[in-house]
């Protein structure tokens, strides 16, 4: 039922109002978009705010260490199919900020929410959800995350016996055993590149066979589900059988997984594959990622990639050698503080790029890159780096602030 069949409290409206207010002022100082100051000012005064607003949706949540934001964009592409979408576009992904985004969303149907994997069972249980998408677990932010097996742990304890419908990605055996505690569950062949934080059984421990694309445990049995929907190449097989070609803007195969998902979750309401990827098409960039801008007369491609799984996809989207690459890494508290996680990534892979790094921990990848033998120049800045690139268009791959950073200074 859509539209405010079930007003507020005047608390609430108070809340909302108040948080959009402090929002704006937080907007209006060049302090970013304010969503998540004006959320946690509506949250003090009403704590059951997100409960309230969600009320009246049909919420979709989606969490994963990589692509939450760009699942979470064409989920709601598909879903405008079948009606109006309210949506934390901007990757906002705790209650404040997911509070602040339902705030603005009144005469919604959907809410097609991002969630941060550690805040997963509580957003599920305030805002109780019609269908959870997860979609890959792997090491990140290693001082505030814990290890995987932890989270999935967390999530299989805090989803167990959820109403919801689960959609699933059946590759990564981490996101099986968190979703295996649910009675509604749609396997997808969505795939896994990265697979060095799935080498253990999370069920007992035993050491898992991988042979192919399947998994098995050989101690406990465990096992790959039997998925409904796949990711073929180009096309998603839905559960008929049918294939349906992905045209998509967004590039990489890690996108079209994304989006094999995103269909299997418009097809729960009822929106056919064909007619969600069709729209999935309309996406471009992602809260800046993929962007082409143009700065200092030269093309650069913004790449965000936070950690090892998302560094893999992301050295298999450049441009081939000899194609410039910058790379900045940050390590504040939205990074991680920990830079030890940039040993877990295989730089080989951009050997005869010529390389530039830039950002607060470059010398920690500049030791990195040393052990790899690449060939790079440490810069002071984004405008030294890219004097000093040879011609064509450069790839720049940066870490969460360091992203943020790049896209004020490039004026994106």
């Amino acid at each position: 039922m859509a539209g405010n069949s079930d007003p507020l409290t005047p608390r609430a409206k108070l809340a909302v109002t108040a948080g959009k207010a402090v929002a704006a002022a937080s907007r209006a100082a060049g302090r970013g978009s304010g969503s998540v100051i004006g959320g946690k000012v509506a949250l003090k005064l009403d704590p059951d705010l997100l409960a309230r607003l969600a009320q009246h949706l049909d919420v979709i949540l989606v969490s994963a260490t990589n692509g939450k934001t760009t699942t979470t964009r064409l989920i709601a592409e598909a879903l405008r199919a079948a009606g109006p979408v309210v949506s934390n576009a901007l990757g906002a992904n705790m209650p404040a900020g997911i509070t602040s985004a339902l705030a603005g969303g009144s005469d919604a149907k959907f809410g097609v929410i991002e969630v941060d994997e550690k805040y997963l069972a509580g957003v599920a249980r305030d805002t109780d959800p019609k269908c959870i998408a997860l979609l890959n677990l792997s090491r990140d932010q290693l001082d505030r995350a814990a290890e995987t097996r932890m989270l999935a742990e967390n999530w299989r304890e805090g989803l167990a016996g959820s109403k919801a419908v689960i959609v699933a990605n059946a590759d990564d055996p981490l996101i099986v055993w968190a979703a295996s505690s649910s009675p509604n569950v749609i396997w997808v062949a969505a795939g896994q590149m990265w697979k060095d934080d799935a080498w253990s059984c999370p069920s007992c421990g035993g050491v898992m066979q991988r042979p192919g694309d399947d998994w098995f445990c050989g101690q406990c049995g465990f096992r790959r589900p039997t998925p409904s929907w796949a990711l073929s190449g180009d096309h998603v097989i839905d559960p008929h059988g049918s294939a349906w070609p992905i045209h998509l803007q967004l590039p990489g195969r890690a996108n079209k997984s994304n989006a094999a998902a995103s269909a299997a979750v418009a097809a729960v309401f009822g929106v056919p594959p064909q007619v969600g990827l069709e729209r999935m098409y309309q996406v471009q960039a992602v809260a800046g990622r993929y962007d082409v801008v143009q700065f200092m007369q030269r093309d650069l491609r913004l790449l965000l990639a936070k950690n090892p799984a998302g560094w893999l996809e992301t050295f298999s989207l450049i441009d081939p050698p000899p194609t410039p690459v910058i790379l900045s890494v940050n390590a504040r508290g939205a990074d991680g503080t920990d830079t030890s996680w940039l040993w877990d990534v295989d730089y080989t892979q951009l050997t005869g790029h010529p390389i530039f790094v830039i950002g607060d921990r470059k010398l920690d990848l500049a030791v990195r890159l040393e052990v790899a033998n690449q060939h790079f120049q440490v810069c002071e800045n984004a405008d030294q780096a890219v004097q000093l690139a040879p011609p064509g268009r450069i790839e720049v791959i940066a870490n969460y602030t360091a992203f943020q950073d790049l896209r004020r200074r490039v004026g994106n």
